[in-house]
């Protein structure tokens, strides 16, 4: 199977934050952020693998910023590491003020999504070469962020999870 680039699988959504889609306070439910987030993630995954994908889990969620009403919102979603049959998506909210057009990042989050045939059982995807110095960064944390997540479930041992005793022990 042939490596594929990040930039393969971004995807870009955007969209208009309307009254019907917010709090009391008039922002962005979070809920409909992360409704936003897991559908532009899906594609990126889907792109990388061509196959279908099932999110698996939401690792990281960071609402940073409340996102007005009337606000263009954009979500950017791209595999940040392909592991056998997993992906993790880095995804991250712009919103643009609807008065200046200034863009800042509102939120980011990062997702695991599995590649399924069409029997759902699990299938191998590409792997990921980075191209980029953040997209690097990012696929080096991936492995951490993973080892983490297994150490803590239980499925690894703390002592297996090499990338993590590195970066605690300096090793």
């Amino acid at each position: 199977m042939e490596s594929k680039s990040p930039s393969a699988s971004r995807t870009t959504m955007t969209d208009m934050v309307l009254p019907s889609e917010t709090n009391p306070l008039n922002n962005l439910f979070g809920g409909e952020l992360l409704a936003r987030m897991d559908r532009a993630a899906s594609i990126a995954a889907r792109r990388h693998s061509r196959r279908i994908t099932v999110t698996a889990s939401v690792n990281h969620v960071a609402f940073n910023r409340a996102v007005p009403v009337g606000s263009v919102v954009t979500v950017e979603a791209a595999v940040s590491r392909a592991f056998k049959t997993s992906m993790e998506v880095y995804i991250d909210v712009w919103m643009e003020d609807r008065f200046s057009g200034e863009r800042t990042k509102a939120n980011e989050a990062i997702y695991t999504f599995v590649a399924v045939d069409d029997t759902g059982k699990p299938t191998e995807v590409p792997r990921l070469a980075p191209e980029t110095d953040l997209e690097k960064e990012r696929f080096a944390g991936a492995l951490r962020r993973k080892q983490l997540s297994l150490v803590l479930a239980g499925k690894m041992k703390p002592d297996e999870a090499t990338e993590l005793k590195a970066l605690f022990m300096g090793a």
